[in-house]
């Protein structure tokens, strides 16, 4: 029976690499993000290799439109067997004194909430079926302060702190509940934390940044039989032995 996998900002960067290379390997995938538009372009290229994949427009702010996203991806395949909460936002850059409060409130209810309802909605339909896996993209902010990205730190501590507890609560149920921190990737969000310039990480060579294909690999291979050392925590990415498993170079 074929997998199915649901994922969240799937239009680009991260999402739509992981949508990719999932069904490359022969899984089904939902895709979700706000933009149809990008993302029936990104299924019609999964459809004309002769992959399976379907468009799901939603916010994943929007707890009834993940919760119905979850029943849409059963009905179309039978089953949800993986979901990565990948949607994100980073933008706008700024120390908490120049914050814009209305800014800093969409960046929890997509960062946090959305991770949040992903899993709320996804672990019934899981469990029904006897077990799943669970992917939240984390990132070393989870665990490091750093300047002007009080939002994106604060919210990835909080799903640090969601994926331990789904662990303790489900792990006995099927489900395997693991992070995924890719260290930092050739994506949009890249572009705009070096417009920024505030902190270190602006500052970044674009040339250290790695392809997000390597962040659908690890997606990939923490579905399978690898991915249990790492239930209820975090899979570091940056870790010379993580690359090493993927057999991704470790320089």
């Amino acid at each position: 029976m074929t997998k199915t996998a649901l994922i969240t900002g799937a239009s680009k960067g991260i999402g739509a690499a992981a949508a990719r290379h999932l069904a490359g390997e022969g899984w089904a995938v939902a895709c979700l993000a706000r933009s149809a538009d990008a993302l029936a372009d990104l299924v019609s290229k999964i459809t004309a290799d002769g992959g399976k994949a379907i468009v799901i427009a939603a916010d994943v702010a929007d707890n009834k439109a993940i919760e119905r996203a979850v029943a849409q991806t059963v009905d179309a395949f039978g089953s949800l067997d993986l979901l990565v909460n990948n949607a994100g936002l980073i933008d706008p850059i700024a120390r908490i004194e120049h914050s814009s409060p209305v800014a800093w409130d969409r960046v929890v209810a997509v960062n946090l909430k959305g991770v949040y309802y992903g899993i709320r909605h996804a672990l019934p339909a899981m469990k029904k079926a006897g077990g799943g896996t669970i992917i939240n993209i984390s990132s070393g902010a989870a665990t490091g302060a750093l300047e002007g990205w009080s939002h994106y730190c604060a919210t990835k501590a909080a799903v640090l702190s969601l994926t331990k507890c789904t662990d303790k609560e489900e792990r006995e149920n099927g489900i395997r509940m693991i992070g995924l921190s890719p260290g930092t990737v050739a994506t949009d969000m890249q572009v705009e934390i070096k417009e920024s310039g505030i902190n270190p990480v602006s500052q970044l060579d674009p040339s250290v940044h790695i392809p997000p294909e390597w962040v659908a690999k690890a997606i990939a291979y923490l579905t399978g039989p690898g991915g249990d050392a790492y239930r209820g925590e975090d899979f570091a990415l940056r870790a010379p032995e993580s690359r090493a498993a993927l057999g991704l170079p470790t320089g």
